[in-house]
Order: C-alpha cells, then structure tokens, then sequence
C-alpha cells in the first residue's frame, strides 16, 4: 500500500517491519520508555499486525504515529466490537501540521473497515474532542491507601505469566458481571500484560488456588494498584500488602471496582475523569442494540414509532411485537417533541448510552437533551449505566 499524500509530500501509511526501530525511537522520546516495548508486542502479535500501526512519513523518516487495537464493549449482554487508538507521537520538528489529525482518520477508516461501531480511548483532556470524541464513562479515581493490610496467613503474591491468562480472565469477567457496562482485555491485551515492563500483573494464590489477581505500576512511576478481581477479601489484603512492599514505604494509591477497596482508601477527587467514545453512526449502533433496546421497552406496550433526534439526524426505532425491530436513520429534525420524540445533542450520545446519568440526568444539565413528552418511555430506553473498562494502560 502506497498510503496518502499529505502536504509538503507527507505521506500516511501502514507500517512496516523496516519502520519498528523509528517507531519504537519516536515513541520512547515523546511518551514513555515502555512504549516502545508495548508497540512491539502489539505488532508483532498474531492479532496485531503492522497493519494496525498507522505512520506519517517523510521519505524514510517516520514522523508521527498511532496503533488501533480491536477491543469489545458489551452492554447488557450484547458485544459492541470497538476500537481503541495507543501509542500516539508526533516528532517535535513536525508539531502543528495536522499529523496526528490525519493519523485518526485512517484509524477510523480502519476502524470502520474492521466492523467496529465505536471508539473508545484514553487521552489528554479535550485534544481527542476534535476528532469526534466524547468523554462519557467515568474511569475509577486513583485514591491514596490509608489504612495497609498484613499480608493474610497462607497467601503468596507472585508476577503472572502467560499460563495464568485464563484464570485471570475469569476473575476479571466476575467483576464485569455487575456493570451494565464492560469491557474485557482482548486477548492480544492480555498477552501483552503479562510480557510488558510498564506494569506488572500478579496474581494471588492460596493453597494453590488463583483467589485474585491485579495490576501494579512500577515504582519509579509511583506504586498504582488495579484491575482487582478476587473471589476473597484476603485476596483485596494480600494485593494491598504487597503494593506497599513495592512501595518501600512510600505513599501509593489504589483503584476501586466495586466497592472492594473502599475501606482502604481516602475519598475519590471531585474532579471528572472520563473514557473517551466515538460513535460514529449512530443509527447503526443502535440497530446493533435492538435486543437491549427490546429489553428496556418490554413494559411499555404499543408499537408506535420512537423517535429520537439528535437534531442534524434523527433515528425511528420501529416497533411490533414487543421488540424494536428495526432502526430507520432520517435526516434533520429540529422538533422532535411535536412527533412524540426525545432530543439529544449529538456530542451526547456516548454519555447517553454509556454514561452513569442516562437521559433524565443529562437533561438536568443540558438545554438540549430533553426526554419530551413521552419521559417514562425515554427514562426506561435510556437508563443510568454503570460501567467498568479494561484498557491496555492503566489510566
């Protein structure tokens, strides 16, 4: 593939083999020393590829990139393939010039290409809101430890390997059952966890039983614990205890899931802290959610058409049967009201979908979300969700 041409002779393409020293150079200047392993293990994975490494090129010099990983969201039970744009650089000398903007189109194309009906990401605040992302799912506060457990009597903590994956994977889909909202480490992800040197997974055993497993940052970075699963609270404690052995005695924080670490840490920061989504058809998402769709409105009986605009759009959710059997895109609908019909800002839609307000608590703060008169229907179309998000960093 011969790529793009971009201005000044620019060139966006896939990346190659030869490009992995550039790339790995690139990346460890502009972000993390780590980086550059990570950007290995993804290409040179099976599911990875370079062709999931975008660059910018001048001649033979790469000089921007980013990497689109396959990822799965599920939302009441129904699997969202998605993708997720890493390992983002731009050399300094070329700053300004609308490379990582060209960058996240061809993700998106790729993306698009891939199946994928959204984006999700971490990234700096707002730069990623110019390319139709919106914050929408609150990512767990980092929290100071104030209270550091004894490591419980028959408990060993130990780095995890590859053999470990799968039980690591079940502990974590333990979690994710009592969200609305998950997402899973893919396995390319979790091949990469368990090889990587900017984060350690572990795992605790006791009597040569798997009870919990977790992931620690390095201590040069300053000590973060998350991700934990466990089916014991010893399992919570061990992961705690040995935390603060990486620590040496320095302060370290911690991230809660579900309540398990909360007797141990100080209140969360008022300040938001949000997954980037990009939905990029919003029909079609939709259309893909018909059976959870089908789910809320189960109570509400008729088979009139919903109507929901998001104002230079709107979408009709047809009705027969008790289920949504079909989504219908329209075009511009500045009035949804007088059809019976919901208004949604389109920059809304992930919060709306993914986000722990639903249309009711949006419309609290935005003049232009607006259940209209049908609010029970809308209030039950579109709940408060709650959501838990594994991603290949620990944000």
């Amino acid at each position: 593939m011969g790529g793009v041409e971009l201005a000044g002779g620019l060139v966006v393409r896939a990346a190659r083999p030869a490009d992995l020293e550039q790339i790995g150079v690139l990346l460890a200047d502009r972000g993390e020393p780590a980086d550059r392993q990570d950007h290995r293990l993804v290409v040179e994975d099976a599911d990875g590829g370079f062709d999931a490494c975008g660059v910018v090129v001048d001649g033979d010099r790469v000089v921007s990139t980013a990497t689109l990983l396959d990822e799965t969201v599920v939302l009441g039970g129904v699997a969202i393939p998605a993708g997720q744009v890493e390992l983002v650089a731009t050399d300094r000398e070329y700053e300004g010039r609308g490379l990582v903007r060209a960058l996240m189109g061809w993700a998106h194309e790729r993306s698009a290409a891939r199946g994928h009906l959204l984006q999700v990401m971490i990234g700096i605040p707002y730069f990623y809101r110019q390319f139709g992302y919106q914050y929408s799912i609150p990512i767990p506060h980092s929290r100071p430890v104030h209270t550091v457990p004894a490591m419980p009597a028959g408990c060993a903590v130990r780095v995890a390997g590859p053999d470990d994956i799968a039980a690591m994977a079940r502990l974590q889909d333990a979690v994710q059952r009592a969200y609305d909202v998950s997402m899973p480490h893919s396995p390319l992800c979790w091949r990469a966890l368990v090889a990587r040197a900017g984060s350690s997974q572990v795992v605790v055993e006791r009597a040569g039983r798997m009870i919990g497993t977790g992931r620690v940052t390095p201590p040069d970075e300053g000590v973060v614990l998350g991700e934990v699963g466990a089916t014991e609270p010893d399992a919570v404690a061990a992961l705690l205890a040995h935390a603060a052995t990486l620590a040496g005695g320095e302060p370290f924080s911690a991230k809660d899931r579900g309540g398990l670490l909360h007797p141990y840490l100080a209140p969360p920061s008022p300040e938001a802290n949000d997954y980037y989504l990009r939905i990029p058809d919003v029909a079609a998402l939709l259309d893909h959610l018909r059976p959870v769709l089908s789910a809320r409105l189960r109570h509400h009986d008729g088979e009139d058409d919903v109507v929901v605009s998001f104002f230079s759009r709107h979408v009709r959710l047809r009705r027969a049967g008790g289920a949504v059997t079909e989504v219908v895109a329209g075009g511009p609908m500045q009035g949804p009201a007088s059809h019976g019909g919901a208004g949604v800002a389109p920059d809304l839609v992930g919060p709306l979908l993914f986000g722990p307000h639903g249309i009711e608590g949006l419309a609290a703060w935005h003049a232009d979300v607006y259940p209209g008169p049908n609010a029970d229907l809308m209030r039950s179309l579109f709940p408060p969700v709650t959501a838990d998000l594994l991603t290949f960093y620990l944000p």
